[in-house]
């Protein structure tokens, strides 16, 4: 049995994009679910996912609402594929928690949903944490399953190898650009001294996704609130001389128009992972994004 229910779309598919974003792991700010759910509004479900089978609820617990006293109401983790429609083409949005589990045969499952609706290309959205300045535009890594996928002014890489722990929607590209099917991602890259949310780089992944499939999104309350956080961040650095010293150095090396390598950018990684979210940890991670 797969592990998904499919309701059949109402009406045929036109050029359908799979575009597809999990929470958690390279998802730095929750900046590519963030826009997931914007591409996705307004948008209908065709398709969930088996919950059972995919999660580990005492790794990701449901929400439970107790009212005066009463169990009310439980909300589970859900894996869902949605269906939007931009730019004359139909989006298919795969949005939701990482999976815990099964993450091969989901992969051959969406491969297979693919071929059935008629899927034209797949499209990876992420955020990863790496040493970029937040006064500069969020740089977006692009990845590509074959030449010629991307526009001439899209930075692919990073350069050299890169090898990191594996996220669950790297494999499934793998599985479905493995079949023929092309692939691209677009991957922010957000300053690893923001915690929370950071809506620069949502607007960035919007963009860039937008150029490549000739649709424009909406982009609703994110300029207004990337140029609050923009000034938080601002009056954050102006408060600490050594905060502004290690900016100022991110800056310089932003300002050479390189791309990083795979060296550079696991080491961010790393430190993303063992929690260093400072800027050079003396000042024990003062800056926030929200």
């Amino acid at each position: 049995m797969p592990l998904y229910r499919l309701d059949e779309p109402a009406g045929p598919l036109v050029a359908p994009v799979m575009v597809a974003a999990f929470d958690a792991w390279i998802d730095a700010g929750g900046a590519s679910t963030a826009a997931c759910s914007l591409i996705a509004s307004p948008a209908d479900v065709i398709a969930t996912f088996d919950a059972d089978a995919l999660f580990d609820y005492r790794a990701r617990r449901p929400v439970l609402d107790i009212v005066d006293g009463t169990l009310a109401e439980l909300a589970w983790p859900s894996l869902e594929l949605k269906r939007a429609r931009h730019g004359g083409r139909d989006l298919l949005v795969l949005s939701g928690p990482e999976p815990d589990f099964r993450w091969q045969e989901l992969g051959h499952d969406l491969h297979a949903l693919a071929l059935q609706l008629g899927v034209v290309e797949w499209v990876s959205l992420g955020a990863i944490p790496a040493a970029v300045p937040h006064t500069r535009p969020v740089p977006i890594l692009a990845t590509a399953s074959r030449p010629g996928l991307l526009r001439e002014d899209e930075n692919q890489g990073p350069q050299g190898l890169l090898r990191v722990p594996a996220a669950a929607l790297s494999t499934i590209e793998l599985t479905v650009s493995g079949s023929g099917i092309p692939a691209v991602g677009f991957f922010a890259q957000v300053p690893h001294y923001v915690s929370g949310p950071f809506a620069a780089a949502t607007i960035a992944i919007l963009e860039h996704a937008g150029r490549h499939l000739g649709a424009e999104f909406p982009l609703g309350s994110l300029p207004d609130e990337a140029a609050t956080q923009r000034q938080r961040l601002d009056n954050l650095v102006a408060s600490d001389a050594e905060t502004q010293s290690y900016l100022q150095r991110l800056e310089a090396i932003v300002d050479e128009q390189r791309i990083p390598s795979g060296d550079e950018l696991a080491s961010e990684i790393e430190r993303f992972l063992s929690g260093e979210t400072g800027p050079s940890e003396p000042g024990h991670g003062p800056l926030g994004g929200r």
